[in-house]
């Protein structure tokens, strides 16, 4: 089922009452599982609709209405075709909602939604949503893709970039913290900070086995922690380390900013998926690579040499190999 077939479709409405905006019982139907994000959406429209205009008010009308778990699947551009209006009206209505996008209402609904759905249960719904389209597949994809390094790209603030660069930039080593599917991204910063002559660790242990690892940060060391939302206890217990012996600490994350924001020293937001269509560590692979190529920039001939090494290393390598063929 599409989101045309899901939502009203029927333009704009300026007689529409919104005070049963999104009201399941006005509807006839039932509220869905991310009841919370649901209900904040349906405030916010209720709140905005004399403000709204015409077509935005159909936009808004289409997304308090639709099931919650076919906006985690919807382009701008669906919605926009659901509501009778345009993608652009679709993003200048979420703003005059208070949201700086859509990525950021997906994001709001997918947290609850995880929360109450098994993910065996939302993998069905990805598959139902894209079918065997293999164009839309590669469509949805992508779209997301490029949504949530937009959204990344709006949310961070030049000072947090400022602030991070400058912590790796005095550090003495680097160490980089993930696990499950964040580890992608610390295994991909701390190879790449090797490369370009930074001293750098990946460290991704959990339980008794994170000890050791503590254990090798230092005074004047600086921390980069991957992890989108979930709060972890040695998340806690690794920020808690840094700061006893004068580490400084950045964080990579998605949900965790209001958390941990008063005890790190930078914050930098990757968001994660909302639906699961593209992976985990995008944002954060994206973010990476900022990181190193602002640092490479401010030391060029470290990482001129450090790359002339490498290089040189390599050929040996290759050099051997072929005589013992």
């Amino acid at each position: 089922m599409t989101i045309s077939e899901q939502g009203s479709g029927n333009g704009p409405d300026d007689d529409a009452d919104p005070a049963a905006i999104g009201d399941p019982a006005a509807a006839g139907g039932s509220l869905s599982e991310p009841e919370a994000a649901a209900a904040r959406l349906r405030t916010a429209v209720r709140a905005q609709w004399d403000v709204l205009s015409a077509s935005e008010r159909a936009v808004a009308r289409h997304l308090a209405s639709a099931p919650a778990e076919s906006l985690l699947f919807a382009s701008a551009q669906e919605l926009g075709t659901a509501s009778g209006t345009s993608n652009a009206t679709v993003v200048r209505a979420l703003q005059r909602l208070g949201y700086a996008g859509l990525p950021a209402l997906k994001r709001e609904l997918a947290v609850d939604f995880t929360a109450a759905v098994a993910p065996e249960v939302r993998l069905k719904q990805r598959i139902d949503h894209v079918g065997r389209d293999l164009d839309a597949i590669w469509g949805d994809v992508f779209d997301e893709a490029q949504e949530r390094i937009e959204h990344a790209r709006r949310l961070t603030p030049g000072a947090a970039l400022s602030d991070a660069v400058g912590i790796l930039a005095e550090a003495k080593e680097i160490h980089c913290y993930g696990i499950a599917a964040s580890e992608l991204a610390a295994r991909h910063l701390a190879l790449a900070l090797g490369r370009i002559g930074r001293r750098s660790r990946c460290a991704g242990a959990t339980g008794f086995a994170l000890a050791d690892q503590l254990l090798a940060i230092r005074h004047g060391d600086a921390v980069v922690i991957f992890q989108p939302g979930r709060d972890l206890a040695e998340l806690s217990v690794l920020v808690d380390r840094a700061q006893a012996v004068g580490a400084r600490v950045v964080l990579v994350t998605d949900e965790l900013a209001e958390t941990y924001g008063p005890r790190v020293d930078a914050v930098l937001t990757a968001p994660h998926t909302p639906t699961g269509i593209t992976t985990e560590a995008l944002t954060a692979l994206v973010v990476a690579d900022a990181l190193l190529l602002a640092l490479t920039t401010l030391d060029e001939t470290r990482a001129v040499e450090t790359s002339h090494q490498l290089t040189a290393l390599r050929e040996q390598l290759l050099g051997r190999r072929e005589r013992r063929r």
